[in-house]
């Protein structure tokens, strides 16, 4: 069950920075945008990190598990960051949180037991995900790039996936806040290195930088708490519950943005809160 909340508040946090991302990837480069969120959030985590962190506890194999997690996330928020700033809220938000059946499937080669019950939930977190996609894509939604943006979205879900089941099995063969402080600059070095690479000046106009800021603070917020979850029983349920950022995203685009929900959508959204439940029987 804490592994449950640690989820749910998770997906809270990034529901609130998938906003902003779409409202800040409209504004500015995706490569200077993620590169000042990642950097922010790894000033608040290193602070932590070097006050409250176990270092002596910190092995080899969780350095790196961490690195290797760290350049997965730096791929799927660049996914996630291409994906919003070509396709609406609603259609993107929720193929992004479609990973939860990726982590299940990684906790099988984990040993970890799933039973029929936890496929049964993980398919309703999915299906209501993936409702509100398909009930989004009326003819106005579709345009040129529709199947760019839906790609982008599915390499974010498998990119978070392999975050997650790394990030998780690092966080059990060290300490929590070094592992998660590794893997955020491990993200922050491979976006740097990228920018060099493409020649890429890495840095936001200043009246971005108040939000870009506010997303490194939930994003690290968000990602600790997946990770903390790798030192509890069932750590997959916090990676499976913090999909519900998609559905959050979209509420919030709803209330803010004045996108549309009908409700079938609506509907889809009580689905995958049932999907939640049944984890957390």
């Amino acid at each position: 069950m804490h592994a449950l909340i640690l989820g749910l508040a998770a997906a809270l946090s990034w529901g609130v920075h998938d906003l902003c991302v779409r409202f800040v990837s409209q504004r500015t480069g995706i490569i200077p945008a993620l590169f000042t969120a990642l950097f922010t959030g790894s000033i608040l985590v290193g602070a932590a990190a070097l006050i409250w962190g176990d270092w002596d506890g910190m092995t080899g194999p969780a350095f790196g598990l961490s690195l290797l997690s760290g350049v997965f996330f730096a791929a799927a928020g660049y996914a996630l960051y291409r994906a919003f700033s070509i396709g609406p809220v609603k259609l993107v938000a929720p193929l992004i949180g479609s990973y939860p059946i990726l982590s299940i499937a990684m906790a099988l080669f984990q040993d970890q037991p799933v039973s029929a019950l936890n496929w049964f939930a993980v398919l309703l977190v999915v299906a209501g995900a993936g409702c509100v996609a398909v009930f989004a894509a009326k003819e106005e939604d579709v345009h040129q790039n529709a199947l760019t943006a839906i790609a982008w979205s599915l390499a974010a879900a498998f990119g978070f996936a392999l975050t997650f089941a790394v990030g998780q099995s690092a966080t059990q063969a060290g300490a929590e806040l070094p592992v998660l402080i590794v893997t955020r600059a491990a993200a922050l070095l491979a976006t740097g290195l990228y920018a060099v690479f493409r020649r890429i000046v890495p840095l936001p106009p200043m009246d971005m930088l108040p939000a870009l800021c506010l997303m490194g603070a939930l994003d690290a917020l968000a990602l600790g708490l997946v990770l903390i979850a790798g030192t509890l029983p069932r750590p997959e349920f916090a990676s499976i519950t913090s999909s519900l950022f998609g559905l959050i995203t979209v509420v919030l685009a709803w209330l803010f943005l004045r996108e549309r929900m009908t409700r079938l959508q609506w509907l889809s959204v009580v689905v995958t809160f049932c999907g939640i439940a049944c984890l957390g029987l």
